[in-house]
Protein backbone atom coordinates (compact mmCIF):
# COMPACT_ATOMS: atom_id res chain seq x y z
CA UNK A 1 0.00 0.00 0.00
CA UNK A 2 1.23 3.49 -0.83
CA UNK A 3 0.50 6.54 1.31
CA UNK A 4 0.80 10.29 1.00
CA UNK A 5 0.42 13.16 3.43
CA UNK A 6 0.15 16.65 2.01
CA UNK A 7 -0.14 20.05 3.61
CA UNK A 8 -0.85 23.50 2.27
CA UNK A 9 -1.07 26.72 4.26
CA UNK A 10 -4.09 28.95 3.70
CA UNK A 11 -6.32 31.16 5.81
CA UNK A 12 -9.33 29.80 3.88
CA UNK A 13 -8.99 26.10 4.72
CA UNK A 14 -12.58 25.53 5.85
CA UNK A 15 -13.97 27.23 2.74
CA UNK A 16 -11.75 25.19 0.42
CA UNK A 17 -12.59 21.95 2.24
CA UNK A 18 -16.28 22.57 1.58
CA UNK A 19 -15.67 23.48 -2.07
CA UNK A 20 -13.47 20.45 -2.71
CA UNK A 21 -15.85 18.00 -1.04
CA UNK A 22 -18.96 19.38 -2.73
CA UNK A 23 -17.21 19.31 -6.10
CA UNK A 24 -15.79 15.79 -5.69
CA UNK A 25 -19.22 14.55 -4.53
CA UNK A 26 -20.49 15.01 -8.10
CA UNK A 27 -18.21 12.15 -9.21
CA UNK A 28 -17.24 10.01 -6.19
CA UNK A 29 -18.61 9.16 -2.72
CA UNK A 30 -17.79 11.89 -0.17
CA UNK A 31 -18.62 12.44 3.50
CA UNK A 32 -17.73 15.76 5.09
CA UNK A 33 -18.44 18.24 7.85
CA UNK A 34 -17.01 21.66 8.73
CA UNK A 35 -13.48 20.41 9.43
CA UNK A 36 -12.97 17.02 7.76
CA UNK A 37 -13.81 15.27 4.54
CA UNK A 38 -13.48 11.67 3.42
CA UNK A 39 -13.23 11.30 -0.35
CA UNK A 40 -13.38 7.87 -2.03
CA UNK A 41 -11.31 8.48 -5.15
CA UNK A 42 -11.13 5.60 -7.68
CA UNK A 43 -7.43 5.33 -6.82
CA UNK A 44 -8.06 5.12 -3.06
CA UNK A 45 -9.40 7.01 -0.05
CA UNK A 46 -8.27 10.47 1.00
CA UNK A 47 -9.05 12.33 4.20
CA UNK A 48 -8.97 16.13 4.08
CA UNK A 49 -8.57 18.05 7.34
CA UNK A 50 -9.06 21.81 7.68
CA UNK A 51 -7.29 23.68 10.47
CA UNK A 52 -6.91 27.37 11.27
CA UNK A 53 -3.76 27.63 9.15
CA UNK A 54 -4.28 25.19 6.29
CA UNK A 55 -5.35 21.87 4.84
CA UNK A 56 -3.92 18.40 5.36
CA UNK A 57 -4.50 15.54 2.93
CA UNK A 58 -3.98 11.90 3.98
CA UNK A 59 -4.35 9.48 1.09
CA UNK A 60 -3.62 5.88 0.21
CA UNK A 61 -3.59 3.80 -2.94
CA UNK A 62 -2.59 0.35 -4.09
CA UNK A 63 0.22 1.80 -6.23
CA UNK A 64 2.44 4.84 -6.70
CA UNK A 65 0.57 5.85 -9.86
CA UNK A 66 -2.64 6.09 -7.84
CA UNK A 67 -0.95 8.41 -5.35
CA UNK A 68 0.38 10.59 -8.17
CA UNK A 69 -3.08 10.77 -9.77
CA UNK A 70 -4.74 11.62 -6.43
CA UNK A 71 -2.26 14.42 -5.74
CA UNK A 72 -2.72 15.77 -9.26
CA UNK A 73 -6.51 15.90 -8.93
CA UNK A 74 -6.31 17.63 -5.54
CA UNK A 75 -3.75 20.21 -6.69
CA UNK A 76 -5.58 20.92 -9.95
CA UNK A 77 -8.92 21.53 -8.25
CA UNK A 78 -7.61 23.42 -5.23
CA UNK A 79 -5.51 25.73 -7.41
CA UNK A 80 -8.65 26.61 -9.38
CA UNK A 81 -10.69 27.29 -6.23
CA UNK A 82 -7.84 29.30 -4.65
CA UNK A 83 -6.89 31.30 -7.74
CA UNK A 84 -6.51 34.48 -5.67
CA UNK A 85 -3.56 33.05 -3.75
CA UNK A 86 -0.44 31.07 -4.54
CA UNK A 87 -0.42 27.79 -2.67
CA UNK A 88 2.74 25.95 -1.65
CA UNK A 89 2.12 22.20 -1.33
CA UNK A 90 4.29 19.87 0.74
CA UNK A 91 3.88 16.13 0.18
CA UNK A 92 5.47 13.12 1.87
CA UNK A 93 4.96 9.77 0.16
CA UNK A 94 5.85 6.34 1.48
CA UNK A 95 5.08 2.70 0.84
CA UNK A 96 4.41 -0.04 3.36
CA UNK A 97 7.46 -2.22 3.86
CA UNK A 98 6.19 -5.59 2.69
CA UNK A 99 9.57 -7.33 2.49
CA UNK A 100 9.88 -10.44 4.74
Amino acid sequence: MFHTTGTVKTAHAAKYLQQLCKHFAHKVPVKFNATTGDVSFPTGPCQIIASDDGLTFIGQSANAEGIARMKGVIIDHLDRFAWRETLDYHWQDHADDTAP
